[in-house]
């Protein structure tokens, strides 16, 4: 994860900003809106940026306004002091009548907590309301604490969760004097903590008593109990991991219908045009776990769970993550999370700073499970608007959004490995060493190599055929021999390429990352601006004993653009259940071709026997 440091003390003069003028406004009528929300700067501007995004309907008595908080960032491209340093807002506050035109009404902490160090950033917010108090609190992170709180001198990764109280939603707001959560060390001494980030307490309106959230990869997610007094909150008794470390952050959990749900982000918040920052949810019967997917997979496994709530879809928008959920006046349930337009991914001011705007889209309940918009995920077209005041009604009807299906079997492409060696559909991209590879017992073995596809380290082997110049899928069913549990066999993967040049392809592959067992999705590109990216990934579902890994390629269309690929990864641990996972926009062109790889090394530098038991092409069928 990528996230910038920068002062909060920078001076507000000289502050520019973008005309309101320059960019549509989110509500094209008092019905509709479309992505991304662009809060109103009062005088002339809106705000292009709001990450880690928690949203509020305001919780006393005649308050008819909704509130939503952001990470401290800049608020849109020409944000800067007459330095022409970047201006970083310590939390902005915003409000809406209708959860479509928002109004910026200024920063929450404009002085930064006493025991912060100088420079700490103040990330991630979460507002709850105290029907005791009289209150409400924000829970936010302080990136970097000072040595009496940690009790590490010079270390900039000592992060702590912070609170604030206010009678009002927008304030003033009073700091706590000390943390909520201090910094938690991962080893006995040195400047090595876990990362208290991203707290989250359940429900909008509590009484006295509570339940906080709060964590991120490294260390994993953490709910714990907490009171609440008149000046701030406190822990009771010991926090519970609630997610395995390397694979979530951004916690925000609701309730319903007799579960709790645990919604989290994975992978990248912030790598400009090729963020693949997705959310993904869990549930269980109790607040603090376990969480399980809809296949019944643990959030605490090595081989880790979690649905697919929304992803990129192929439109503008990738890096969708980070949300809060909730329902308006209709009942309808919609969640707010911040993304990025690959289009337009950067700060003008400071090219590989990632702009993440504010997106809004229904959630869906299907089957049990929350996806976005049906599953159709973010959008970029006109949508109804919420229900945002007493007695109105939502207009937003779901379309359902089907996984593709297989069609006709392109047999020529398709190998069952049943002989005893290579079909000669098959050519090498770099031939390993004899003995590392064969067909045995109906299965191709392809011992992982010390080697890789990424960025400029491209020595991996690949073994090809030719891809289908039309729509096709191509699946395949991969054994990775990793134990289940355990760390670490950092890297160590194998699966499926589309293969345009060792810079340029998409990758699916079952992989091996810390402590956690994940299949990943990922696109390089062979070029790239100064401060972009060349490689970008997302996760799909986990694979079990045997992987089950499928690519759906179609060309695209306008407005993707004509002579590009949408290619949308799937995983299954039986071959049965599909787990539709994001999908990439790529340019490969018409001579891909279908590869395999089996590659990485632990860190002792064992290997082990992948064995794929078969690649099947067909053509895909078509949409229901």
């Amino acid at each position: 994860m990528s996230r910038r440091l920068r002062s909060l003390l920078l001076p507000l003069l000289g502050l520019a900003l973008v005309p309101l003028t320059a960019l549509p406004s989110a509500g094209s009528d008092a019905d509709n809106y479309h992505n991304p929300l662009q809060p109103r700067v009062p005088g002339d501007g809106v705000v292009q940026s709001c990450a880690d995004p928690t949203v509020l309907r305001g919780q006393q008595a005649g308050d008819p306004y909704w509130y939503m908080y952001c990470t401290t960032d800049p608020l849109n491209n020409r944000d800067t002091a007459g330095s022409g340093d970047v201006v970083f807002h310590p939390i902005p506050m915003m409000r809406s009548r209708d959860l479509v035109n928002w109004t910026y009404v200024g920063d929450a902490l404009p002085e930064p907590p006493s025991w912060a160090e100088d420079g700490a950033g103040l990330w991630a917010p979460d507002v709850v309301y105290s029907t005791t108090h009289h209150r409400y609190y924000m829970t936010f992170v302080v990136t970097n604490v000072d040595e009496a709180v940690s009790g590490e001198p010079d270390c900039d990764g000592d992060s702590a969760i912070g609170v604030a109280t206010s009678r009002n939603p927008t304030g003033p707001w009073r700091v706590s004097d000390t943390p909520v959560v201090a910094p938690r060390r991962a080893s006995a001494s040195g400047c090595n903590f876990y990362w208290t980030f991203d707290p989250d307490v359940l429900g909008d309106s509590i009484r006295d008593r509570g339940i906080l959230y709060y964590g991120s990869y490294f260390g994993g997610i953490f709910g714990t109990h907490v009171a609440l007094t008149a000046r701030g909150m406190t822990t009771v008794g010991t926090a519970k991991q609630v997610t395995v470390g390397n694979r979530y952050e951004g916690a925000n959990v609701v309730r319903r219908g007799g579960w709790y749900y645990l919604f989290a982000s994975a992978t990248n918040c912030c790598n400009g045009p090729l963020t693949g920052y997705s959310v993904f949810a869990g549930r269980s019967r109790t607040p603090l776990g376990t969480y399980v997917d809809r296949e019944g997979n643990s959030l605490l496994a090595g081989r880790v769970g979690g649905t697919p709530v929304v992803s990129m879809n192929g439109n503008r928008w990738v890096g969708t993550g980070h949300n809060t959920v909730f329902r308006d006046f209709d009942g309808q349930w919609w969640t707010v999370y911040h993304a990025v337009n690959r289009f337009d991914p950067y700060f003008e001011s400071e090219p590989g700073f990632t702009k993440r705007p504010p997106l809004l889209d229904p959630l869906d309940w299907v089957n049990g499970w929350p996806t976005v918009r049906a599953g159709r995920w973010a959008s970029y077209q006109k949508m109804p608007a919420p229900a945002a005041q007493p007695g109105e009604q939502s207009r937003y009807r779901p379309q359902p959004r089907r996984n593709d299906r297989v069609g006709r079997p392109i047999w020529r492409l398709s190998d069952e490995f049943r002989g005893s060696s290579l079909s000669d559909q098959w050519s090498w991209v770099r031939k390993p060493a004899d003995g590392t590879y064969g067909v045995e017992n109906g299965k191709f073995r392809f011992t992982t190599q010390r080697a890789d596809l990424y960025v400029d380290s491209n020595d991996a082997s690949v073994l090809t055929e030719p891809a289908p110049r039309r729509d096709y899928v191509v699946q395949t069913k991969v054994r990775l021999p990793v134990p289940p549990e355990g760390c670490c066999y950092n890297y160590v993967q194998a699966g499926l390429v589309i293969y345009g040049s060792a810079d340029r392809f998409i990758k699916l592959a079952s992989v091996s990352i810390w402590e956690t067992r994940q299949t990943e999705f990922a696109k390089e590109v062979a070029h790239a601006p100064d401060n972009f990216p060349r490689y970008g990934n997302t996760v799909v579902g986990p694979p079990g004993r045997w992987a089950y890994l499928r690519i759906v390629k179609r060309q695209a269309l306008r407005p993707v653009g004509t002579g590009r690929q949408l290619y949308t990864a799937y995983t299954s641990q039986d071959g049965q259940r599909w787990v539709r996972g994001g999908t990439w926009v790529h340019r490969l062109g018409d001579d891909a071709r279908i590869g395999l790889v089996s590659m990485g090394a632990a860190q002792d530098g064992q290997v082990f026997d992948a064995k794929f038991e078969y690649v099947r092409v067909w053509t895909v069928a078509p949409r229901r």
